[in-house]
């Protein structure tokens, strides 16, 4: 875990990227070819638009709350990633890649982290927009919130159950 997460006395939210403050549409007609055009699908990430929901969301948590972003893009997007977040004045907050190599489902992954910082962290929160996720987050006992302000892609399912690429 990075050092730099928030003081563990304080309550945690986590929150996802792709689908809650950030508004994928756009880029999801990259997966409907075979092969699936990945590193151009990552790098239209950049062009994102806001999710004002996501945006409305994080931008009003209580103070004293920490908040961790948990995303299941590839740790060789981070930079594109922390730009988008400062760019689009998202609060700061360590954020949670998934390695490049790691092809696992998105719940899995996430199931992962989450496990680790529930460890060190009390956690309040947990938002995603993937069904999958949330079930495993209710199988956990961890407090969620199903961001549906976008319309949950089948595409982008695949993309993260399948392939474990988002």
């Amino acid at each position: 875990m990075p050092p730099e997460l928030p003081d563990p006395a304080s309550p945690l939210v986590v929150v996802d990227i792709d689908g809650v403050v950030a508004d994928v549409s756009h880029r999801l007609h990259l997966l409907n070819q075979h092969p699936r055009r990945w590193d151009e699908f990552f790098a239209a990430a950049a062009h994102d638009p806001l999710l004002p929901e996501g945006h409305a969301l994080v931008t009003a948590l209580p103070e004293g709350t920490g908040l961790c972003w948990l995303t299941g893009r590839p740790e060789r997007n981070r930079r594109l990633t922390e730009q988008w977040l400062t760019r689009h004045g998202m609060p700061s907050g360590p954020l949670l890649m998934r390695p490049d190599r790691d092809r696992r489902p998105a719940r899995q992954a996430k199931r992962d982290f989450l496990r680790t910082l529930r460890r060190t962290h009390a956690i309040a929160l947990v938002v995603d927009d993937d069904p999958t996720v949330i079930e495993m987050l209710v199988e956990e006992g961890l407090p969620h919130l199903l961001a549906d302000w976008l319309p949950y892609s089948p595409r982008l399912h695949q993309a993260q159950e399948r392939q474990g690429r988002t």
